[in-house]
C-alpha cells in the first residue's frame, strides 16, 4: 500500500480531512497511489495500535501526534495534540517538512487546504463546499442551535451518518465519494439515504431522551446516558433546550470507553470563563478551548461519574 491515512473516526472534519489529503496526495505526490483509511478514536492510554502504520507512507489527519518513525505526514489543529511531552519534542525536532500543527484553525480540513496551497501549490475548488462545512461544523459556527439540531442541510445529514456509522468500510466509501461528488450527491446516493432514515429516527429519539434527562444549574447542563447504550449524540441538543446555559457536560459509555463530553454554548448569554481543553487534560483527555472530552476505560464508569461531578462543579457559576 502506498499510503495509509489514519483519520479522526466518526467525525465530519476527520472524514473531510482524509478526503482532501487523498486528493492532494494523488495530485502532488503519487497520482496512482493506493490509499487505505483507518479511523482512530480517543481512548484511555495509547491512542494508536502500531500495526496501523502499514503503508509505504503513513499520515495522521485531525488526530493526535504519534512519535513513530513510520509516520510521514501529520496535520492537526487540536490544542491537546500530544499524548506526552516526549511526543511534542519528537514533533519539534522533525525536519521533514511534512508535519503541521495550527491550533488556531477551526477545522483540520481547512488547515490541510491552506498548507497544500501555500507550501505545495495545490488547490481544488471542487472541495470548497466540503472545506467550508468542515469549518462550520468543527468550529461550531452555526447560525443557531436549531440549524444543527434540525439537520436541514446535506452536510448536517451526512454528519449524522458519519457520527453514527460503526463500519469503517462504509465510512471509507464516503471518504472516496467526497473526492469526486458534491455533498448533495453523496447524501442523495442510495446507500447513504438507506442509512439516513433510521439515523434520523434515532436522532429525534435522542433529542427527546436528552430533553427528559438533562438538568440545568448555574450555567451548566448535564446528563448521563450510560444506561441507554448511546455512544454519540448531536452535541448541540442541550443548547436547543437550554439557550441560557454556558456549558454542557455529558457521560456516555460504549464497548471501548466511558466518555465525558464537555462543551460550551456558542450562543451563551454569558461569556465562557474556562479553557475546556485544559480541564480535560487534567483527567487524561483534551480537545479545544471551547470543547473537549475525557476517555476512560469502559469499566471505569464510577470514576467517570466522579470526574463528571468535579468538572461540573468547576464550570458552574456562583449564581444563576
Amino acid at each position: 500500500m502506498d499510503l495509509r491515512i489514519l483519520y479522526h473516526g466518526n467525525c465530519f472534519d476527520g472524514v473531510s480531512s482524509a478526503a482532501f489529503f487523498s486528493k492532494f496526495y494523488r495530485a502532488k505526490i503519487k497520482p496512482d497511489a493506493e490509499i487505505g483509511y483507518t479511523p482512530t478514536m480517543h481512548r484511555a492510554g495509547n491512542a494508536f495500535d502500531r500495526e496501523q502504520f502499514d503503508g509505504d507512507e503513513n499520515a495522521i489527519v485531525d488526530f493526535k501526534y504519534c512519535a513513530d518513525d513510520r509516520l510521514t505526514w501529520w496535520f492537526d489543529h487540536h490544542q491537546s495534540a500530544f499524548l506526552s511531552k516526549e511526543d511534542e519534542r519528537h514533533f519539534l525536532a522533525d525536519e521533514s517538512g511534512k508535519k503541521f500543527l495550527d491550533t488556531e484553525s477551526k477545522s483540520c480540513a481547512e488547515f490541510i487546504a491552506k498548507v497544500a496551497k501555500e507550501k505545495f501549490g495545490f488547490e481544488d475548488s471542487s472541495m470548497d463546499e466540503l472545506i467550508e462545512w468542515a469549518h462550520i461544523i468543527d468550529g461550531a459556527l452555526y447560525e443557531s442551535p436549531a440549524q444543527c439540531v434540525e439537520l436541514r442541510s446535506s452536510a448536517l445529514k451526512l454528519m449524522q451518518v458519519i457520527e453514527s456509522e460503526k463500519d469503517p468500510k462504509e465510512v471509507e466509501k464516503i471518504i472516496i465519494a467526497l473526492q469526486s461528488k458534491s455533498l448533495d450527491e453523496v447524501v442523495a446516493s442510495e446507500e447513504v439515504r438507506a442509512k439516513l432514515e433510521p439515523i434520523l429516527e434515532q436522532h429525534w429519539n435522542t433529542v427527546e431522551l436528552i430533553k427528559s434527562r438533562a438538568s440545568y444549574s448555574r450555567g451548566v447542563v448535564s446528563f448521563d446516558l450510560t444506561d441507554k447504550g448511546i455512544e454519540g449524540y448531536n452535541k448541540f441538543i442541550p443548547y436547543y433546550f437550554y439557550p441560557q446555559t454556558t456549558y454542557n457536560v455529558a457521560l456516555t459509555q460504549s464497548t471501548f470507553r466511558t466518555k465525558i463530553s464537555v462543551g460550551s454554548n456558542p450562543w451563551s448569554p454569558r461569556p465562557r470563563l474556562h479553557n475546556i481543553a485544559e480541564i480535560c487534560e487534567r483527567y487524561g483527555g483534551g480537545g479545544h478551548a471551547v470543547v473537549g472530552a475525557v476517555s476512560l476505560k469502559p469499566e471505569e464508569l464510577e470514576l467517570g461519574k466522579r470526574y463528571m461531578k468535579e468538572i461540573i462543579e468547576e464550570l458552574q457559576f456562583e449564581t444563576d
